[in-house]
């Protein structure tokens, strides 16, 4: 194999390999916010789901679609946003930290 087909076959397989990554996030994305749905939880901005699917789908990037980064980065964004923020405080405050006193 001459350099030129090296390199093709090696950016071939990177970029397969980044698309597989970013159908992945997509996959985990609509899992966690079906989960999140059947347990009545908030599931954050719609729009930020379904403009998250979009990007994905669409051809229109901001870096050609053979670099899949930017879409695995709106993938990503779009889980974050999908985690409530109130898990946190659902811990109960009222424990006692100190058990000796009792």
């Amino acid at each position: 194999m001459d350099t030129t087909t090296t390199v093709l076959l090696i950016a071939g397989v990177l970029a397969a390999a980044l698309l597989a990554l970013a159908v992945v996030l997509l996959v985990r994305l609509v899992r966690a916010r079906r989960t999140l749905r059947r347990a009545g939880l908030p599931t954050g901005p719609r729009w930020v789901f379904w403009g998250a699917v979009l990007y994905l789908v669409l051809p229109t990037d901001l870096l050609p679609d053979p670099v899949y980064l930017d879409d695995i980065g709106v993938l990503l964004i779009a889980l974050r946003t999908l985690r409530p923020e109130r898990a946190v405080s659902a811990v109960p405050t009222d424990i006692p930290t100190d058990l000796t006193k009792s």
